[in-house]
Order: structure tokens, then C-alpha cells, then sequence
């Protein structure tokens, strides 16, 4: 039995692996060019849920399907850089909501700019007709097994 002869293309797999770890590549250098070179790897997920409110970390862990030790150590290194702060929960005195210090609100901020400048990149190179088909194909994929956005991801679409 002989080697199998190569594909004429690459799997598509693999193509939304590297797209993906360039687009990555390509956030990444801009933050730290803007001074957000100290975000982790999970960042930009909490960015964008305390975004929308102040969570504890236990509802931060639920919300990204996260252990809460995890969430515990990722909130504990973005506090150290200054993009989260801890205060009382005034519903609840035994719980500390996390949110987002102006810093934090400032890569969001910037984190935002970058994805809407990426896509008007993709749609001048591309065409807008093929970025909206590649959302409606990528969209479908994300939502093929819930018939909807996994549900940490749905809380985190803004």
C-alpha cells in the first residue's frame, strides 16, 4: 500500500486554523502597539463579558465554561496589569463583582476598532459579497450543533 497522493488543496480545517492564528498574530501586534502588549491569551473573552456588566468571577467562569479557579487566576492577572478591578457586590455582601478599570475599557475599546478595521480590510480585498458569505458559512458552522451561538460565545456577541 502506497503513500496517498497530496490534495490538490489544503483541508479547510487547517485553513481556519491558520486564518485564525494570523488574524491572532495580527491583534496581537496591534495591541501591543497601542501598550496592550501585557493581555493574556483569554483577554479579549473577559474584555468583552465584563463589557457588558460587572460579573463575579463565579458568573464570569459559567459564562466563558470555565473552572472558577481559571477565571480566578485569569481575573487576578488582569487586575495586576491594571485592566480589572474587584469591588463589593452591593446585592450580595459575601460577593465581589469584577469589572473593568478605564485601562480595560481602553483595549476594549481598541480591541473593537481593530476587528471592524480588519473586516473592511477583508471586504477590500475580497469584496463585500464574499465577507458576508464567509460570515453566513462560519455562522453556520459555529451554530451547526445548538441551532444558535454556543451558549459562551452567545454571551459574549455584542
Amino acid at each position: 500500500m502506497g503513500c496517498m497522493a497530496p490534495q490538490a488543496q489544503p483541508d479547510i480545517g487547517i485553513l481556519l486554523a491558520l486564518a485564525f492564528q494570523e488574524f491572532v498574530r495580527e491583534l496581537r501586534a496591534a495591541m501591543a502597539g497601542a501598550g496592550y502588549d501585557d493581555v493574556g491569551r483569554s483577554g479579549g473573552f473577559v474584555f468583552r463579558a465584563l463589557g457588558e456588566q460587572p460579573l463575579t468571577v463565579t458568573d464570569l467562569a459559567a459564562r466563558l465554561a470555565i473552572t472558577k479557579q481559571g477565571a480566578a487566576q485569569i481575573i487576578e492577572d488582569m487586575e495586576a496589569h491594571g485592566y480589572v478591578r474587584r469591588r463589593p457586590d452591593p446585592r450580595d455582601g459575601r460577593a465581589r463583582l469584577v469589572e473593568l478599570t478605564e485601562r480595560g475599557e481602553a483595549a476594549l475599546a481598541f480591541a473593537r476598532r481593530f476587528h471592524r478595521r480588519y473586516e473592511e480590510q477583508l471586504a477590500g480585498t475580497h469584496g463585500r459579497a464574499a465577507l458576508a458569505e464567509m460570515r453566513a458559512v462560519l455562522t453556520g458552522m459555529a451554530t451547526a450543533e445548538t441551532g444558535g451561538l454556543y451558549p459562551q460565545l452567545r454571551a459574549l456577541y455584542l
